[in-house]
């Protein structure tokens, strides 16, 4: 395991995701972790991430002045390596010309971290302080034409430092770096795999459950059905998955949730029709994380009037990913919007919480759920989020605006997987904001709702783009909506990448 120390950088989350993407388990932690407990998970290797503080700014995060005397390689990113040459006797301080976006590098050492790359490449870096002198015992390895010490090394304690960030991809030879940390300098074995995480998940899930009853809230997209598969697997007929129908989903969804785990899984399913309790909480409020913890609220009140029904419940499963977590906020990252899963849950709950795929991303669970045998239709589906149509509605949701919105989504659905797309597409689905357009039809005016389609490629949903879809499809799409769909008499394209737009609206 190799433990990312967390200083609020907002590339913190693809650092521990690059880690697992060469196969070696990793997880995010905070900066201040009590070195003894950094000690008792005997991590392979530490990373100290980026962040956006100065070492000399007043309250400037610092972790325990012994970590680095723990027997354990470390490799500190841009602040982590300032961080470390401060704490080891290095000099630190403001730069002439700050380094904001791709630099050239020049190699001096390919003995360590740089084995097996080129004297000179392209690498990503932001910041405006630098090393101004290495530790005693560090050799400097590389430079740029305005930072002299851009990174170094000291190999014999296992000690590494960049200026920059191995972890995006617009640093040409990042991976190799890391994979030289992690294979050579920590001595890792790339054996991470997805039955790795299955038979970790299964023996946590049975060390926190035991013999007790389990319900878990089941969406019928990939994240709460593998959840619910995992859960399956380590405690058998003791876990009931409730479907809640909050009126929120797409067109005919509902119906294919009960087929798949109601008809065609050993399952037990129980179905709870609230349609109407949930639009009731909505009727009026337009705030989307306001929207967000009304609904996240009533799931969690609706599976514990369940749960009271089945002897013994006290725990709860729900589909929670890495992603979710960061979005939600985490306590050195900024909130972007709350989860119903994370940030809208209520302070005060009856069950207890188990959340097998809080530590991994969609990619990552898609793996996981393959590797259980889920159907294809199911393992691929493109996210959906759990609050549902509610926050694609924008403003007041009422059945009318929901109804509009479905028909039009499902046009859109239907004509991205005739265009062979989906599985091309990180997401896509049809927005209704709140207001009305002038337009034209059958010679006459009309005054009714635009509809905003959104299409974007992503890996893991922390960084997307839009997607470019052919005019022609585009053009089919815009013409079937308004066509089909009555209220509505316009279509327009969202092509915004996130950042700085968020992939849903609210």
């Amino acid at each position: 395991m190799i433990l990312v120390l967390d200083f609020g950088g907002q590339y913190s989350q693809l650092i521990a995701r690059r880690v697992r993407e060469c196969r070696v388990f990793s997880e995010m932690i905070p900066y201040d972790t009590p070195v003894e407990e950094i000690r008792r998970r005997n991590p392979e290797g530490i990373i100290l991430s980026g962040g956006p503080n100065s070492v000399y700014g007043e309250g400037a995060p610092r972790v325990e002045d012994d970590l680095f005397d723990l027997d354990v390689p470390m490799l500190g990113i841009c602040y982590g390596m300032q961080h470390m040459a401060l704490s080891l006797g290095g000099e630190v301080g403001a730069v002439q010309i700050r380094e904001y976006g791709r630099s050239d590098l020049l190699v001096k050492d390919h003995e360590g971290l740089f084995a097996g790359t080129p004297d000179g490449q392209k690498a990503w870096t932001s910041h405006g302080d630098a090393v101004l002198a290495a530790p005693e015992g560090f050799t400097v390895t590389a430079e740029t034409p305005s930072v002299p010490i851009i990174a170094f090394e000291e190999p014999e304690r296992g000690r590494f430092g960049v200026q920059f960030h191995p972890e995006v991809r617009h640093t040409e030879y990042g991976m190799e770096i890391l994979k030289n940390f992690l294979f050579e300098a920590c001595g890792c074995k790339p054996d991470w795999t997805p039955v790795n995480i299955i038979t970790d998940a299964v023996e946590r899930i049975r060390a926190q459950v035991g013999e007790r009853k389990v319900i878990c809230g089941l969406s019928g997209g990939v994240d709460s059905s593998t959840a619910a598969m995992l859960v399956h697997r380590a405690i058998g007929d003791n876990l009931t998955c409730v479907f809640v129908d909050h009126g929120l989903l797409r067109q005919n969804e509902a119906e294919q949730v009960i087929e798949a785990f109601g008809e065609n899984s050993e399952v037990p399913l129980i179905h709870v029709d609230s349609k109407g309790r949930f639009l009731d909480k909505l009727a009026g409020v337009t705030d989307p994380e306001a929207k967000r913890k009304i609904i996240g609220e009533e799931f969690i009140r609706t599976f514990e009037e369940e749960a009271r029904g089945i002897e013994d419940a006290t725990f709860l499963v729900q589909g929670t990913l890495y992603s979710d977590v960061i979005e939600s906020g985490t306590r050195d990252a900024a909130k972007i919007k709350s989860h119903h899963n994370v940030g809208g849950l209520p302070e005060v709950m009856d069950l207890d919480l188990v959340e097998p795929l809080r530590n991994l991303f969609k990619d990552e669970v898609r793996v996981v759920a393959a590797e259980l045998g889920m159907p294809e239709r199911l393992v691929w589906r493109q996210p959906f989020p759990g609050p549902g149509l509610a926050i694609r509605v924008i403003g007041d949701v009422t059945a009318e605006r929901l109804e509009i919105l479905r028909r039009a989504d499902a046009v859109l659905q239907e004509e991205i997987r005739a265009a062979g797309l989906y599985r091309d597409l990180w997401q896509s689905f049809a927005v209704l904001p709140a207001i009305h357009s002038v337009g034209v039809m059958g010679d006459a005016r009309t005054y009714a709702y635009p509809v905003v389609i959104r299409a974007v490629t992503s890996d893991d949903a922390m960084t997307a783009d839009w997607a470019r879809l052919p005019y022609d499809l585009l053009e089919k799409i815009s013409n079937r909506i308004i066509n089909e769909v009555p209220g509505v008499n316009r279509v327009a394209l969202d092509i915004t990448s996130k950042p700085p737009g968020t992939i849903e609206w609210e």
